[in-house]
């Protein structure tokens, strides 16, 4: 007698093609949603930098007028009028007030020697018909009259950005101070211009210079740059 196997049920025969139906609708699933099916992650791109900044960024502005003066509340700053009319306030300036340097004329006052330093005031007047703010410090270089850079540009000197607000006409100056070279012995070149760049703006200004030899290299080279104030420069 031959013996002769049974085939499977029905209703096992359906669960095996239910079950293979699933693994395959799971597999499916899963490529669909960005996951491999081992689970990985899938990859992301790195999301787009903010626009890189230069050097002649003012630093961020105080949290509130009390902080940087020591009384008064945060909502009421602390202005300080100058002979030429201009207000400085310790206070951000509000968006979209911040001169834009096709706004703005640039000019560099008489020296003001002291105790071996030359002091000249680099100076910013409003030629807009609007009023605007100026915050922090600006940007400056000096440069051959082939427009080569004529040593390390200045640095910042301490002190604490205030916004200084110009009505049309109305001017800011920032210090411009570096040793004798005569006294410091520092090496030195003539610039023929300066190159100042208001602050948070990237297009620059041209001053012709008429303030002589300046430190390019060596002892006591270092120029530096003030705060903006109120003004045309020290009365």
């Amino acid at each position: 007698m031959v013996y002769t196997p049974r085939s499977a049920p029905r209703s096992a025969r359906h669960g095996a093609l239910l079950v293979g139906t699933v693994a395959v609708l799971g597999l499916l699933s899963a490529c669909g949603n960005g996951t491999s099916a081992h689970g990985d992650a899938p990859a992301t791109v790195p999301g787009t930098a903010a626009p890189a900044t230069d050097g002649t960024t003012s630093p961020a502005p105080p949290a509130t007028a009390s902080s940087a003066t020591g009384t008064g509340s945060p909502d009421t700053p602390r202005p300080t009028a100058s002979p030429g009319g201009a207000t400085a306030t310790t206070t951000p300036a509000v968006a979209g007030t911040r001169c834009h340097t096709s706004e703005l004329r640039a000019s560099v006052g008489r020296n003001d020697p002291g105790a071996g330093q030359e002091n000249f005031p680099v100076v910013l007047t409003n030629t807009s018909a609007r009023t605007c703010t100026l915050h922090g410090y600006p940007g400056a270089a000096f440069v051959a009259g082939s427009g080569g850079r004529l040593g390390p540009d200045p640095q910042r000197s301490p002190g604490t950005p205030g916004t200084v607000r110009l009505k049309p006409g109305q001017s800011a100056w920032a210090g411009l101070t570096f040793s004798n070279p005569g006294v410091s012995g520092a090496k030195t070149a003539t610039p023929a211009a300066l190159l100042v760049t208001p602050p948070d703006e990237r297009d620059q200004l041209k001053v012709a210079w008429k303030g002589g030899p300046v430190p390019v290299s060596g002892n006591a080279s270092t120029v530096r740059l003030t705060v903006f104030s109120p003004g045309a420069g020290p009365s």
